[in-house]
């Protein structure tokens, strides 16, 4: 009979001290982010979409060194590499990345990408709205992730063609 009375005390005890915690949240002020309305808040380390960054020149700092592609588990990052000459100078390097892409449909935003990166070309930025109806938007391009280019500094070195010369 003891071991009964034990048992329903230990149950009333339990269910008191789940209903206090109950009663504390309830009367504790609510927390509501008006989203569309407000700008979200986000924590200093969230993972949104990537930013490929550029120096202090305005030059693009990936030397496409292919090691976030790498490291990336879900093969979502595919890169073509290409050599910067004397006309063409993208990047501070001898090679720039030409084409630079990231579908977001297999993108896990694990961000080993990032902690690969040498040159810390490429950043989770804060941009979280990538939701689409259609898959093909979801492969983003260099042009969609390039960071702008910083006030005070030259754009990339791409010179003219030179002409052909008149005989």
């Amino acid at each position: 009979m003891a071991n009964k009375i034990e048992e329903i005390l230990g149950a009333a005890g339990a269910i008191a001290k789940g209903m206090g915690v109950t009663f504390k949240e309830m009367m504790s002020p609510t927390v509501t982010e008006n989203y569309p309305d407000e700008p979200p808040k986000f924590e200093e380390r969230f993972r949104g979409a990537h930013v490929l960054q550029r120096d202090e020149n305005g030059m693009e700092k990936c030397v496409a060194c292919f090691l976030c592609a790498a490291a990336c588990p879900s093969n979502c990052i595919y890169i073509e590499a290409a050599e910067n000459t004397e006309t063409v100078r993208i990047s501070g390097g001898e090679r720039y990345a030409k084409v630079y892409n990231i579908d977001y449909n297999r993108c896990i935003f694990c961000g080993y990408c990032v902690e690969a990166c040498p040159t810390d070309a490429i950043t989770h930025g804060h941009g979280f709205e990538l939701a689409s109806y259609n898959n093909s938007t979801l492969v983003w391009r260099k042009e969609e992730m390039l960071a702008p280019i910083p006030p005070g500094a030259k754009a990339p070195v791409i010179a003219p063609a030179a002409a052909p010369a008149a005989h």
